[in-house]
């Protein structure tokens, strides 16, 4: 994979927190953002995908889908 450096702004408060984790400490601070971004990419893709489910089926939902929403896994993107 190929990476590329870029630039980002934080105030010095949240830095110094940032700083202070023990995982930062460990992995770094760009292996903890790349995380972060990972993750928060997942969750905008899972929200965009429930947000298809309502409009797809209303607010009523799927009555022959009932309680399989736990079962089920979305492949990562």
């Amino acid at each position: 994979m190929s990476m590329k450096a870029i630039q980002v702004t934080f105030d010095e408060k949240l830095l110094r927190q940032l700083d202070a984790d023990a995982e930062v400490k460990r992995d770094g601070r760009s292996v903890v953002l790349r995380r972060a971004a990972y993750a928060y990419l997942r969750r905008k893709h899972r929200a965009a995908i429930a947000e298809a489910y309502r409009r797809g089926y209303g607010q009523k939902g799927a009555p022959e889908l009932a309680g399989w929403s736990d079962e089920g896994a979305w492949p990562e993107p």
